[in-house]
């Protein structure tokens, strides 16, 4: 499931990329910038400055949905049981559904439109959500683009059964493997998840060849400190063949999609990252090797 294609992106890749976003991952990040792509399922965002009280919304969903007034919609997810009833429902776009099913082919056809922008060094970057864990439509895109010699990257937390990662190794040219902490106790309390099932991913990963590139997302409150990205950078210096470590700064673009999905954003005081404060990171990562960057 899709829920957004970016075309004409100069991020997450050499060239210009067409960035494809999958619905769907098993972690849950309290920063997520995408919170509409964690659930694997359809999302209902509502935007409450568009809304114009037409009500042909709570006609097709009444017992999701009622009209509150000047309070616009109210609005009970848990029981929307089929979000697709809702798709294009609403003539001024403030209910609008996140996620779309497309086949290989239909992907090809949007990727095609982009083929003249990506000359030597362009492509396509699959990210999310998390791409790995897709079914099997994933290997065979991946194996459409790679008989046509169409440089695919892959924006992946590596939170997934290793046989996920395996079956793509030799078809994407670039892993961007997101590395949001080393400590077991501090990633599963802002994840949700297993940083020892990342780790040892990313080592396998690098074991078999790939092409790896790590990216430090630089989180005030969970990993900005000396200690914890040096601690990355030294684990990520014992694995042979990763040259490169990126640095993203937090920023706060996703905080409007919480509201629009009715849920809390922890991190709502949480103040963005300059790019000032990444150096020590920068010049720390430089004398162990890496070759460096700020940003995606």
């Amino acid at each position: 499931m899709i829920f957004n294609i970016q075309r004409f992106s100069t991020h997450d890749g050499d060239g210009i990329r067409t960035l494809i976003f999958y619905k769907g991952c098993p972690l849950q990040c309290q920063w997520c910038s995408n919170p509409e792509s964690q659930s694997f399922a359809p999302g209902i965002l509502y935007d409450r400055s568009k809304c114009q009280s037409f009500g042909d919304c709570a006609a097709t969903m009444p017992e999701a949905i009622t009209l509150s007034g000047s309070n616009g919609l109210q609005i009970k997810r848990d029981q929307i049981t089929d979000a697709e009833k809702l798709q294009d429902v609403c003539a001024s776009k403030a209910l609008t559904l996140s996620g779309k099913p497309l086949t290989v082919d239909e992907l090809l056809k949007e990727i095609e439109k982009d083929l003249p922008f990506y000359r030597t060094d362009g492509g396509v970057t699959l990210s999310g959500g998390e791409p790995l864990a897709q079914g099997t439509e994933l290997v065979s895109l991946l194996q459409v683009l790679h008989g046509r010699q169409i440089s695919t990257n892959m924006e992946t937390s590596l939170h997934v059964k290793w046989k996920l990662v395996e079956r793509c190794i030799g078809l994407v040219s670039t892993f961007l493997v997101d590395l949001k902490h080393t400590d077991p106790d501090k990633f599963r309390q802002y994840t949700l998840g297993s940083a020892a099932l990342v780790l040892e991913n990313l080592k396998q990963l690098a074991y078999f060849g790939a092409h790896v590139v790590v990216r430090v997302p630089v989180i005030p409150g969970f990993n900005h400190s000396e200690a914890e990205i040096f601690q990355m950078v030294d684990f990520v210096s014992t694995i042979k063949g990763i040259n490169e470590i990126h640095f993203l700064p937090y920023h706060t673009f996703g905080v409007e999609k919480y509201k629009m999905l009715g849920i809390e954003y922890l991190f709502n005081n949480t103040r963005q990252v300059g790019e000032e404060e990444l150096k020590p990171y920068v010049q720390y990562a430089e004398s162990k090797g890496f070759t460096t960057k700020i940003g995606g």
